[in-house]
């Protein structure tokens, strides 16, 4: 009886800290060579001034040796930050035909608007109107080979009230 409660305790546990969100193609009609099956967030709830990993579970008929990651971020829809990176930073190159993990990791900037539970955003702005269900940040990848887009993909979050800097 211990072992089944410390494996759901386990479960449980470990279900909190990772979160798979769901992944629209920013073109529904393109044939991207570049398949995302999900995205998963660790930990989860995002924490502001924290490190956060988002890792893109993916599958490609072709062998890709070299690319970039351009990732772009809004907050209601306003643009807000982007980064550009090297696919073989995020990634073993090259890629095999088949499945492949793209992990990025990043800090968290130290102030972000957070957003509570109930899909409020905790400002002035929201007014006490219901936003986004999903968050409020939205975040736009495309993967590049040259000029060729790979794949181009889309998804929401939020971040939650961890730590930061400025609260100490």
């Amino acid at each position: 009886m211990s072992r089944f409660f410390l494996a759901i305790s386990c479960f449980l546990f470990i279900s909190t800290i990772v979160r798979a969100t769901d992944v629209k193609y920013c073109d529904d009609n393109a044939q991207y060579q570049v398949k995302v099956q999900g995205v998963d967030i660790s930990p989860y709830p995002i924490a502001r001034g924290e490190q956060v990993t988002f890792s893109l579970a993916s599958n490609t008929d072709n062998v890709i040796s070299k690319g970039k990651l351009v990732i772009e971020v809004s907050y209601f829809g306003w643009h807000i930050h982007s980064e550009t990176h090297d696919l073989c930073d995020e990634t073993n190159c090259p890629v095999a035909i088949g499945d492949f993990l793209v992990a990025h990791s990043q800090v968290m900037p130290g102030y972000t608007p957070p957003y509570n539970k109930t899909n409020r955003l905790v400002s002035v702005m929201s007014g006490g109107k219901k936003l986004e269900p999903n968050g409020p940040y939205s975040l736009k990848m495309k993967m590049l080979d040259g000029h060729k887009e790979l794949t181009c993909i889309k998804f929401s979050f939020d971040i939650g009230f961890g730590s930061s800097v400025a609260d100490m």
